[in-house]
């Protein structure tokens, strides 16, 4: 199973698990919507946190896999330019 269906699945779980419980404690309705409300804005804000967490890792990755295209580019173009030197070298030599 991925990891962010796991995720979601925890979450889901663990949301309707508060909200059964909350619905059937003897509370008031009153008390019971409050503590539901605050229930979900502590989940949401967790699941805010990881997308961020998540899209950061991303975005160092990805900003890793650029770095390292760049210098794998760069090291090309140079071998390109010493091949062609080296042939340059050799067609002088043979001439």
């Amino acid at each position: 199973m991925k990891s962010g269906k796991m995720l979601v699945g925890l979450l889901s779980g663990a949301a309707l698990g508060a909200a059964a419980g909350l619905l059937f404690a003897p509370k008031k309705g009153k008390d019971t919507r409050k503590a539901i409300t605050d229930k979900g804005d502590e989940y949401i804000k967790g699941a805010n946190k990881s997308i961020h967490d998540f899209t950061d890792s991303i975005n160092h990755k990805v900003e890793a896999l650029k770095s390292r295209t760049k210098a794998n580019l760069a090291g090309s173009k140079s071998k390109k330019k010493i091949n062609e030197a080296k042939a340059e070298m050799h067609e002088m030599r043979a001439s």
